[in-house]
């Protein structure tokens, strides 16, 4: 599924070519993605505002709206549930997009995109739009999103404040990281990276990193997931491609194990990750 690197190219690609732009018309009739709101309910909150700003933390995304009272309107909340794209069209007829890669969208084969798989549409009155694009029909549309529940943001937090939240208690490294209420953002691919690319084995409990370590995994973390915001989705980390029976270590060459961790599919080093 998407994870923080894929929704902060949905979360950049609205910034670039969203904001500003007057929304004329909403379609929000499919009232499973747009749930619990009936249709036309956001349609009605949105019509004559303007986007004015895209933010994220973790994987939860959300753009700000403009209010001629000068307080604000609603929050559109935007997730891409687990294969779910941006696709803003410009006034000129141009496309900026970003999420999940998707085959058959975005002009790379447009004859497999089925129209009913655009879930959520603002149309501009300068004849553009934004789309969801969510084949699988998990993606979540709402007004004024709860960010309650979500830690800090796993690409924003500070090295003291990470120590001090993943390095705790017993359970596996892993789990932690995965737990959206600790640190918002990562998901299994970028765990399995992160992990990897920090040499420590994700059966290990949490607590028992030195402060060392937990600074060290710091370190991995904003490594993985900047190379891959900048290559385009988790999907491109070193060891992502080495997740699979047969594989080997894409660093020391020894054989890549797999195993359930925290209720994940989960890929190790058997020779640089084992406790």
């Amino acid at each position: 599924m998407p994870e923080l690197p894929e929704v902060e190219l949905a979360r950049s690609t609205i910034e670039e070519a969203g904001l500003g732009r007057t929304i004329a018309d909403v379609d929000d009739a499919d009232d499973w993605v747009c749930r619990p709101h009936a249709p036309g309910q956001i349609r009605d909150a949105l019509v004559g505002r303007r986007l004015t700003g895209a933010h994220r933390r973790g994987k939860t995304m959300w753009c700000d709206t403009s209010d001629d009272a000068g307080d604000g309107g609603p929050r559109l909340g935007l997730h891409l549930g687990m294969s779910g794209r941006i696709i803003v069209r410009t006034a000129d007829g141009g496309t900026v997009h970003g999420g999940d890669p998707v085959r058959g969208v975005d002009g790379t084969d447009a004859a497999v995109a089925k129209p009913e798989w655009y879930r959520f549409t603002l149309v501009f009155d300068d004849g553009g739009s934004l789309r969801l694009f969510d084949k699988r029909r998990l993606g979540r549309v709402r007004l004024d999103p709860d960010l309650a529940g979500l830690g800090p943001d796993a690409a924003e937090i500070g090295v003291a404040d990470f120590r001090e939240r993943v390095g705790r208690g017993t359970a596996p490294l892993k789990a932690r990281l995965l737990d959206q209420s600790v640190l918002a953002g990562v998901g299994n691919l970028l765990a399995d990276e992160t992990l990897w690319q920090a040499g420590e084995d994700p059966h290990r409990p949490a607590g028992e990193l030195s402060a060392d370590e937990l600074t060290a995994l710091h370190r991995s973390l904003r490594a993985a997931t900047k190379a891959a915001v900048r290559h385009g989705g988790v999907h491109t980390g070193e060891v992502i491609g080495s997740r699979a029976k047969g594989r080997r270590c894409p660093r020391c060459g020894a054989d890549m194990a797999t195993g359930q961790v925290g209720g994940r599919t989960t890929w190790w080093c058997t020779s640089e990750q084992q406790g």
